[in-house]
């Protein structure tokens, strides 16, 4: 694989879950295109990394943003379980007062 391609394979996950995250009006669904462009842009930092300046500092960085973007999901997934029990929906346009 060359860094062509793994960036080329990076904006398609990329666009995929940005048309997820724009296109969807449940909750687990909008985090879950949220999450595909995380990891595009994971995929892409990682391959300039590895291609570019193989060093352990760039991995150790990938790491800590891996661990960041879990403990996100963990949360928006907490919040969506909330908002299930609390008022038995899961669409976005029904929790506009959560931006409150």
């Amino acid at each position: 694989m060359t860094l062509e391609a793994a960036l080329l394979l990076s904006a398609a996950i990329f666009s995929v879950g940005l048309y997820g995250a724009i296109s969807q009006q449940v909750v687990v669904m909008v985090m879950m295109g949220l999450e595909l462009m995380i990891n595009g842009v994971i995929l892409a930092a990682a391959a300039c990394w590895w291609f570019l300046a193989p060093d352990p500092t760039g991995q150790v960085l990938l790491m800590v943003v891996i661990a960041a973007m879990t403990l996100e999901m963990a949360m928006g997934f907490a919040v969506a379980v909330l908002l299930h029990r609390a008022r038995q929906t899961d669409m976005t346009d029904m929790a506009t007062d959560l931006s409150r």
